[in-house]
C-alpha cells in the first residue's frame, strides 16, 4: 500500500489503516501511567489530538482484537502495560463546542457534546450498558456523568478512562473576543464547567475513573478551575515528557529519509530540504535548553505532503492555519500601546525577551495572563516564544519570526499593500540585483518607520524585516537560511534558489552590519566614501568556505550590507 503523509489526520486508527508515516511516541504511554490526572499543554497544531486518539485506541476494551494491528509495530506493542484495552474510554473534544454571546446557549452546546458522548457508549459498549440510566441529549453534563459513573460502579463494569482534548478551546474564544465577563462566569461559582470538573474529581475519588488525561494550550482555565479540580498533575514542564509531542532531529531525519525513498525524490535536494525544514519548523525547547529541540509536527507534515505530492518545495512554507495565532497576540497586548510597541520591537530587534522562570512554572489566572509582565510567558504557551536559556525566551524559527514581523508591521502601521511592492519584486525576478532590492526595501519600507524606532534597532532588525518582506513576494523562487552554522561561524541571511525553480543553485550569503547615527557621526565619513571593512570580508569569506565545501556546484555570491541608523545603507559585493 502507498504511504500517506498524515497531515490533517487526527484519528490514530485511520492513520494506521491508511499506512501513514508514524513517529513512535508510544513509550510515553507507560510513563503516563505513573501520573495521576495528567494535564499536558502544548501550542496549537502540535499533535495533541492524534496523541489523544492513540491513547483511546490503546485503552479501549472494544479495540482489544485490533491490538496487534494498531500497536504491533510500536514500542508499546512490544512492551504492553497490563492496562491496555482494559477500560471504557470516554473521549471529549471541547474544540467542537460552539460558543455564543448568550451563556445559556454555550451551556446547551457543552451539555449536548458531553452528554452525547456518554449516550454513545450505549452503542460502543452494549455489553455493559444494559439498563443504563436514560438521559435527554441536553441533560446537564455533570449530572449525566455522575449518574452514569454510579451505574457502572454498581454493575461491576470496567473502569472508565477519560480523555479531554483541547479542554480550554471554547473558553479561550471568549478571551480572544474580549468577552471576559462570560469567561469569568463560566469558570467561577457553580457554573456548568466547574460542576463538570467536580464530577470528574468525584469519579476519581470513587474509583469509577481509572485516570483523566487532559490537553490544551493555556494554563489559565485549569488554574481558574483549581478549586473544583485540584487533583491535576501538570506535566507540561516535566522533563520526562518534553519530547512526548514534537519531533526530534533524529526522528525527523529518519522520517524524511523514508519519504525520499518511498516517493523517489531526488537525493541531490536532500541537503536543501534539511536546511529548510530546520529553519522553518524546528527550535522548540519547552523544558531544558540543554536537551534536543523539537519540530512542530503538523507544520512539518504540511511541508512533506506538498513535497511528496508535487516533487517540489511549495510556494508557501507556512501553514495558513497558524495565522490565527496573531489573534492571541492582539488580544494579549491590546490594553497599552506603549507596551505593545515595546514587545514587538523586542521580538523584531532583540529576537529574545527576558522572563521570570517562576512565572513560567506557576499557574496564573486571567488577570495575570494579560499583565505586561506576563507577556513572554503567555507567548511561550502559544508557541511564539521558546526557551533560550534560564533567563530569556526567543523566537524558535522562521515561521514564528514571520508572525512577529507581521504584528510589528501592524502595530507601527507599515503599508504593505501589494501594489506598492509588486514592481519592485517583479524587477528583481527579471534581474536579480540585491543592491536594487535592498534599495527598494529601504525606500518603500524603512522610510515608513517612526523616527524613535531608530534609537533601538540593530542589524537583527534589518535582517528580519528584509527577510519577511522578501518572503511575502519571492517564496515561489527562494527559501532563506537565517544564522546557518558553518565551521567558521553563522551567517546572517542566505537567499537559496529552490531546486525546482529558475534560480536553482543560487546561494547568496548576506552579512548585516549596523552603525547607530551616533557611531556613524564619530566615524567622520560619508556613505559614498565608505568602503567594506577587511574584517567583514574575512568573516564572510570564512562562511563561504564552509558553504563551498558543502555545495561545490552552487553559484555563491557574498554581500556585506551596512545600515547606518536611518541615514542610509551600503551594499558591497565581496569576491570569493
Amino acid at each position: 500500500m502507498d504511504r500517506r503523509i498524515p497531515y490533517g489526520i487526527m484519528n490514530y486508527g485511520e492513520m494506521i489503516q491508511k499506512n501513514g508515516y508514524f513517529i513512535d511516541k508510544t513509550r510515553y504511554i507507560e510513563k503516563l501511567e505513573r501520573v495521576q490526572n495528567p494535564v499536558f499543554l502544548r501550542p496549537r497544531r502540535f499533535g495533541k489530538s492524534l496523541f489523544c486518539s492513540m491513547l483511546a485506541y490503546y485503552y479501549d476494551i472494544c479495540e482489544a482484537h485490533r491490538f496487534d494491528e494498531l500497536f504491533g509495530h510500536t514500542w508499546i506493542g512490544q512492551n504492553p502495560t497490563e492496562t491496555h484495552n482494559q477500560y471504557i474510554v470516554l473521549k471529549f473534544d471541547f474544540s467542537v463546542i460552539a460558543v455564543s454571546e448568550n451563556i445559556k446557549e454555550t451551556e446547551y452546546a457543552f451539555n449536548r457534546h458531553c452528554t452525547g458522548r456518554i449516550l454513545e457508549t450505549r452503542y460502543s459498549y452494549p455489553n455493559y450498558m444494559q439498563d443504563a440510566p436514560e438521559f435527554v441529549p441536553d441533560e446537564k453534563a455533570s449530572i449525566s456523568l455522575s449518574l452514569w459513573l454510579g451505574f457502572l460502579q454498581k454493575t461491576g463494569a470496567p473502569q472508565v478512562f477519560v480523555i479531554i482534548d483541547e479542554y480550554d478551546n471554547f473558553v479561550n474564544q471568549y478571551i480572544t473576543s474580549h468577552q471576559d465577563h462570560i469567561y469569568e462566569e463560566i469558570t467561577t461559582g457553580d457554573s456548568f464547567l466547574r460542576t463538570f470538573f467536580k464530577a470528574l474529581k468525584e469519579g476519581r475519588q470513587t474509583g469509577a475513573l481509572a485516570n483523566v488525561f487532559i490537553t490544551g494550550v493555556l494554563p489559565i482555565a485549569i488554574d481558574d478551575l483549581t478549586s473544583s479540580y485540584n487533583i491535576a498533575s501538570f506535566i507540561t514542564l516535566d522533563p520526562v515528557f518534553e519530547h512526548m509531542l514534537g519531533f526530534t532531529q533524529v526522528e525527523v531525519t529518519e522520517l524524511v529519509d523514508k519519504v525520499y525513498q518511498d516517493f523517489h525524490l531526488d537525493p541531490n535536494t536532500r541537503g536543501e530540504v534539511k536546511d529548510l525544514i530546520k529553519n522553518q519548523y524546528n527550535g522548540y525547547h519547552f523544558v531544558n535548553t540543554d536537551s534536543e529541540s523539537v519540530y512542530n509536527p503538523n507544520m512539518l507534515m504540511y511541508f512533506l505532503r506538498q513535497l511528496s505530492e508535487h516533487k517540489m518545495i511549495p510556494a508557501d512554507l507556512f501553514d495558513l492555519n497558524m495565522r490565527t495565532d496573531l489573534t492571541w497576540i492582539r488580544r494579549l497586548t491590546r490594553w497599552n500601546e506603549k507596551n505593545t510597541r515595546e514587545l514587538v520591537r523586542q521580538l523584531t530587534t532583540d529576537e529574545s525577551i527576558p522572563f521570570n522562570r517562576k512565572a513560567l512554572v506557576s499557574q496564573f489566572n486571567l488577570n495575570e495572563f494579560f499583565d505586561p509582565a506576563f507577556y513572554p510567558v503567555s507567548l511561550f504557551y502559544l508557541g511564539l516564544l521558546t526557551r533560550k536559556d534560564e533567563f530569556d525566551l526567543m523566537i524558535p524559527n522562521l515561521s514564528m519570526k514571520e508572525i512577529a514581523v507581521e504584528y510589528f508591521n501592524e502595530v507601527f502601521r507599515i503599508d504593505l499593500g501589494q501594489e506598492k511592492y509588486t514592481s519592485m519584486m517583479q524587477g528583481f525576478i527579471r534581474n536579480p540585483d540585491l543592491t536594487q532590492l535592498f534599495s527598494d526595501y529601504w525606500r518603500l519600507y524603512v522610510s515608513q518607520l517612526p523616527e524613535a524606532i531608530f534609537s533601538q534597532v540593530n542589524e537583527n532588525f534589518y535582517r528580519t524585516t528584509f527577510f519577511e518582506l522578501c518572503s511575502r513576494y519571492l517564496s515561489t523562487w527562494f527559501v532563506w537560511n537565517v544564522e546557518r552554522s558553518y565551521p567558521k561561524g553563522r551567517t546572517d541571511l542566505e537567499f537559496v534558489g529552490k531546486f525546482n525553480e529558475k534560480f536553482a543553485g543560487l546561494r547568496w550569503v548576506i552579512e548585516f552590519k549596523y552603525f547607530s547615527n551616533t557611531e556613524w557621526t564619530g566615524m567622520k565619513t560619508s556613505i559614498e566614501d565608505f568602503s567594506v571593512r577587511e574584517e567583514d570580508t574575512v568573516q564572510i569569506r570564512g562562511y563561504a568556505e564552509g558553504l563551498r565545501n558543502e555545495y561545490p556546484e552552487a553559484d555563491i555570491r557574498l554581500f556585506v550590507i551596512y545600515c547606518i541608523g536611518n541615514q542610509g545603507f551600503s551594499v558591497f559585493d565581496v569576491t570569493m
